[in-house]
Order: C-alpha cells, then sequence, then structure tokens
C-alpha cells in the first residue's frame, strides 16, 4: 500500500509526526513530507535524522495557499496539525477555530483538489460533550470532516475519516512531566480530584491508531481505540512509587474547563458504532441533507445504549500504572537510564 507513495503529516515536527517518522523512516515509501510552521524544529529534524526521503514545507494549515502548494503529489494524509492546549484555546477560542476547524477545512479542500486517497483526521475525547474551546473546535472539526466526506460519495476517490483518542500520556501540557518535576524537586504532587479519570494510551498507541483507521476506513468513519483509564490519585502514586519518592498529594480541587471523566463514544455514536474488538468504527450518517432525523425520526435504542467513558472502562489499579508507565521514554531513562528517543511536542 506504501510502495513509492508520498504520505504528508500537518504539524509534523509534533511528538506524534516524530512517532510516524519513526515507524516509516526505512519504509518502502517514496516520500515523507513534513508540514508545519515551526522552522526551528523542523531544522532539529532535518539535523537529526539526514533522511533525504523526508521533505520539509514552512506553512500553516490557516494559510490556505501555503497548504496548496505543499499539496500536489501527496497520496495520503495524516492531519495532525492542531491547538491543543486547553488554556490557550480558552483564551483566544477564536485562534482554535482559525487552525482546528478552518485549517482542516483547508486542508481537506486540498487533498480533495488534488485526489489525495486518504486523509486521516486526528481528533481527541475532549469533542464528545465539550466543555472548553479546545473540545469544542476539535468537534466541529468532526463534522467538517463527516460533512466533507459524504458529499464525496460518488464523485470522488478520496477517502476522509477521523481517529478520536484520549489522553496520550507525557505528551506536551499533560500531568506526567508535571508529577514527576515535582518529584524531582521535593514538592507535592497537586491533583485536581483524586476520582478523576482519564483513558491512558502511549503514542505508539495513538500512532496504531491512525493506521487502523487508514487500512480500514469508509469516507466519514470515526475510529476509537479502547484503552485502560486510572484516577488522577491512581497514577500519582504509580509515579510516587517508581521513582522511590515520599512525596505527598495534595487535592486543589477542579480547574476550569476540566471533567470529571472524558468519553470516547457518546450514546449516540454506540448505537451506531461496529465493535472491532480493539477498536470502535464509527461509521457517518450518509443521508444527505435529511432533516426529518433532527425533527420526526427517533431512534429508539439510543436511550437503552450507555456512553464508553473513563469511568465504565478497563480501570487500571497501582500496578498496573505502573506497567504502563515504564513504556515511556521519560521514565525508562530515569529509572533504568536507557537512552531512548524522546520526541519534542
Amino acid at each position: 500500500m506504501f510502495k513509492d507513495k508520498t504520505l504528508m503529516i500537518t504539524g509534523g515536527t509534533g511528538s506524534f509526526g516524530n512517532a510516524v517518522l519513526n515507524r516509516f523512516i526505512n519504509s518502502n515509501l517514496k516520500e515523507i513530507r513534513i508540514f508545519s510552521r515551526d522552522e526551528k524544529k523542523q531544522d532539529e529534524m532535518r539535523n537529526r535524522l539526514n533522511n533525504d526521503k523526508i521533505k520539509f514545507y514552512i506553512g500553516d494549515v490557516r494559510d490556505k495557499s501555503s497548504v496548496d502548494k505543499a499539496m500536489p503529489g501527496v497520496d495520503y494524509i495524516f492531519h495532525a496539525a492542531a491547538l491543543k492546549q486547553v488554556p490557550s484555546c480558552e483564551f483566544f477560542p477564536l485562534q482554535a477555530v482559525h487552525t482546528n476547524v478552518l485549517g482542516t477545512e483547508n486542508v481537506l479542500d486540498a487533498a480533495i483538489r488534488n485526489r489525495v486517497e486518504r486523509v486521516v483526521v486526528l481528533s481527541t475525547d475532549k469533542a464528545v460533550y465539550p466543555i472548553n474551546a479546545m473540545g469544542m473546535s476539535k468537534a466541529l472539526m468532526e463534522k467538517v470532516m463527516v460533512a466533507r466526506s459524504r458529499n464525496l460519495n460518488g464523485t470522488s476517490d478520496s477517502i476522509i475519516c477521523g481517529t478520536r483518542y484520549g489522553n496520550v500520556m507525557a505528551s506536551r501540557g499533560s500531568v506526567i512531566p508535571l508529577f514527576i518535576k515535582q518529584i524531582k524537586e521535593g514538592h507535592p504532587l497537586t491533583i485536581t480530584d483524586p476520582n478523576m479519570t482519564r483513558f491512558m494510551m502511549t503514542l505508539e498507541d495513538a500512532v496504531d491508531l491512525v493506521l487502523f483507521a487508514f487500512n480500514k476506513s469508509e469516507n466519514g468513519d470515526i475510529f476509537v481505540q479502547k484503552a485502560p483509564a486510572a484516577t488522577i490519585e491512581v497514577l500519582a502514586k504509580a509515579l510516587i512509587e517508581l521513582y522511590r519518592a515520599k512525596s505527598e498529594i495534595k487535592t486543589i480541587g477542579t480547574r476550569h474547563g476540566e471533567k470529571l471523566y472524558e468519553v470516547l463514544v457518546n450514546r449516540e455514536d454506540m448505537a451506531k458504532a461496529e465493535d472491532l474488538s480493539d477498536f470502535y468504527r464509527i461509521p457517518a450518517d450518509t443521508r444527505d441533507l435529511n432533516y426529518n432525523s433532527y425533527f420526526s425520526e427517533g431512534e429508539e435504542i439510543v436511550p437503552e445504549v450507555e456512553d464508553y467513558h473513563s469511568h465504565n472502562t478497563q480501570r487500571l489499579d497501582v500496578s498496573g500504572m505502573k506497567e504502563l508507565l515504564m513504556k515511556l521514554p521519560i521514565i525508562r531513562k530515569d529509572i533504568l537510564g536507557e537512552v531512548t528517543e524522546q520526541y519534542p511536542d
């Protein structure tokens, strides 16, 4: 499938882009295009990898012309460019719309016009029942993807789909690097609510999900990988034990824009989702401009179905959490002294 093909990764200098490169650097892809706005990260990646297969394009998904110029000749796209920080999007919500919603529209427009074979857009659990601007913009991004894919049926060979995943452990702005810093500095570990749960996924899990969607998708599909969850208190205790620290745990209260638990699949989607063992496939509603489902038609099964969320998935205890944490390069370096590749985000 990948032989002599060209793959473009938007936001490709982030941790996801680096992980994809790690998977595909020795594959039979003809070319991998890194599209991002950060010239410093591109230069660091170029010097570190020193591989002629990788081509770098400076641009921003918000700038339609830069997307258009990078697109000719592309066969596949992993669309990872996004504003992801909850506080930043709360203070500047229109910027989240420009990048996450309109930027995605720019990428999809250019992909369809250039007959790109497959596009996978990356979303988040915060897009389900969103309570903050980041989640709201990602939810709209999903709607844009589904709407564009619906209009493609029978008119294009392009396939557009999405993935939705939970917390990627140790990613930028997440709590694990903060806890590690607090442990090393001898400070208490500050948790917002000991009973708060989050899905726990590694970066490799996120890449696996995108590749699964890439191989199995039809237009408008959203794929979700089943994942374990843990309370924030369990996560903090696991890190304290791994680092053999004597740190205390301090509860500071729920922060603005923060949920008690995250939902990966709401009950409306669960009613139509296909269970694929380790994944859920959520098919798009392909009825074009059918307003009856919003006014006069109902689904009897929906009230009988439960959301798939971090409170009702497999729950990790401290031992299970420690085992999962030991898969992270940042932990393996500190605990085992391993020199492993750590990707910037």
